[in-house]
């Protein structure tokens, strides 16, 4: 059966299998993801403690959340670039860094709005 006479529960239920299909993939091939879904574990319980307003919780909780899926990103850029050759390549060098600094901004943006929240 092609997409195209799918209807709108169809799809919705494809899509969620595809999306669980890849998280337990990171989850199985990914030991960054897993650490970060580990601190993710440490963070709400820590944000929802804390004496915030529930939209400085949301910001608490969502930019790791964003780590995440910076994350998800990241690993979907170096599987494709796994996927074209193993040989070593300028250009398949700089889109793993371009990842990982992706990740690393991500990590920093949370870092800071922590230390907004907590410290401010």
């Amino acid at each position: 059966m092609g997409n195209a006479v799918l209807g709108p529960v169809e799809r919705i239920v494809k899509a969620t299998r595809y999306s669980l299909r890849g998280l337990i993939d990171a989850w199985r091939t990914q030991a960054p993801l897993r650490y970060e879904c580990f601190v993710l574990a440490i963070i709400v319980p820590l944000a929802c403690s804390l004496r915030t307003t529930a939209v400085e919780r949301s910001l608490l909780i969502g930019s790791w959340l964003l780590v995440i899926v910076v994350e998800l990103i990241n690993s979907a850029i170096e599987t494709v670039v796994d996927r074209i050759g193993s040989e070593p390549h300028d250009l398949s060098g700089r889109a793993k860094d371009l990842g990982s600094a992706a990740v690393f901004c991500s990590i920093i943006l949370a870092v800071t709005i922590w230390l907004i929240l907590c410290l401010g």
